[in-house]
């Protein structure tokens, strides 16, 4: 509990639209009357609660008693030299800060968001990884985020998008936030129960509107969360960060394969791709000299032989705390084709985005770099 034993603040980003009602009628208001704040909070994007002049007075006076709209205000923001590419330092209300991204590709924008602060996970190439573990996000956090890079849309809108313009013509006019990677700080599976309920807010038809098939969740391979996600038949899509196709060389990039070998996440993804009939998506973090070669393309390709898969091969980027240096193109492209030529693998050469303001794949931290 906090200080004085004062019970903390409701978090409306924390709450499904069905638990949003259900404490309406725990206050003595008519559940209606939530559709309303709801409208305000993922439609309208308001940033304070003073910006809902036409709640109900009761329900105004509860939310400033009891409730918090939880936005995370910008410490700082830095923009990428790639012209895509925007990273937001968010600050907390316990004081620890998190990293979230927009970035921008050819007819849609991607937040890419934390779901902890640091990670548990140690991957010896991530920045996160480096920086070790301190708390989980709650479900409004995780939330938060997605609200703040769609406000931050919403303020850029072209001429002609304002805000009573339709959720349609801000999609056409590339305002709209379409897509979001949970990949940014953490491992969300490690948090499981915070993330799917975020999640589930973010599905909210009546309110972000994301679409599942939009939604990208990213793992190192927590073998019970893969599991679980299966079990419940989760619609978002999985990638499994692989990086080694042998238990000795994952592991020695990959700490938390010692807790759940290569074996075992190789039966995992099988059992979820036979329950969900969804292919998954296995990052390949290619490291010069490391696990680049020929070899270990086959390898690749051997190891994924008979599963829905697509492998999405990404450039080392550089963190203070790993040595080692990306592929050269000649080596990444070799890759690739093996893979695709020799054993019909699907695989994406992904973009490096927002490498100078250290915004790229395994580079996200709050920690002197």
């Amino acid at each position: 509990m906090p200080p004085n034993d004062v019970a903390p603040r409701l978090n409306l980003y924390s709450l499904t639209r069905t638990a949003l009602q259900q404490q309406l009628v725990h206050w003595d208001i008519k559940p209606v009357h939530a559709a309303r704040l709801w409208k305000y909070l993922y439609i309208e994007l308001v940033s304070s609660l003073d910006e809902m002049p036409e709640l109900l007075p009761k329900l105004a006076e509860r939310l400033r008693a009891e409730a918090t709209l939880g936005v995370l205000p910008t410490a700082l923001e830095t923009a990428s030299s790639d012209g895509f590419t925007r990273k937001y330092l968010l600050s907390l209300p316990d004081a620890e800060r998190i990293e979230t991204v927009l970035m921008r590709f050819s007819g849609r924008v991607t937040a890419c968001v934390s779901s902890q602060v640091g990670c548990a996970m140690g991957c010896v190439f991530c920045a996160t990884g480096q920086m070790g573990y301190t708390r989980h996000l709650t479900p409004g956090e995780i939330v938060a985020q997605v609200v703040h890079v769609a406000r931050v849309l919403r303020h850029e809108a072209p001429t002609g998008a304002t805000k009573g313009t339709t959720r349609a013509t801000r999609h056409a006019l590339g305002t709209r936030l379409r897509n979001v990677v949970l990949m940014g700080m953490g491992e969300p599976l490690h948090n499981y129960d915070a993330v799917m309920h975020a999640v589930d807010i973010m599905l909210d038809q009546s309110g972000p509107s994301l679409a599942a098939e939009r939604i990208t969740l990213s793992t190192v391979g927590v073998v019970p969360g893969i599991l679980r996600l299966a079990a419940e038949q989760r619609p978002i899509h999985l990638a499994v960060s692989l990086h080694a196709a042998t238990q000795a060389e994952r592991a020695a990039l990959v700490p938390a394969a010692r807790k759940w070998p290569l074996d075992e996440l190789m039966a995992a993804c099988r059992t979820y791709s036979e329950i969900t009939g969804r292919r998954i998506f296995y990052e390949w973090t290619l490291i010069e000299g490391k696990n680049d070669s020929e070899e270990q393309a086959r390898a690749v390709g051997e190891l994924l032989r008979g599963l829905p898969a697509h492998v999405n091969l990404i450039p080392l980027n550089p963190t203070v705390g790993y040595g080692g240096a990306p592929t050269h193109s000649d080596a990444g492209n070799r890759f690739r084709e093996i893979l695709q030529q020799e054993f019909a693998l699907p695989s994406t050469m992904r973009q490096r985005r927002g490498i100078d303001i250290a915004a790229g794949c395994g580079q996200l931290a709050v920690v002197a770099r």
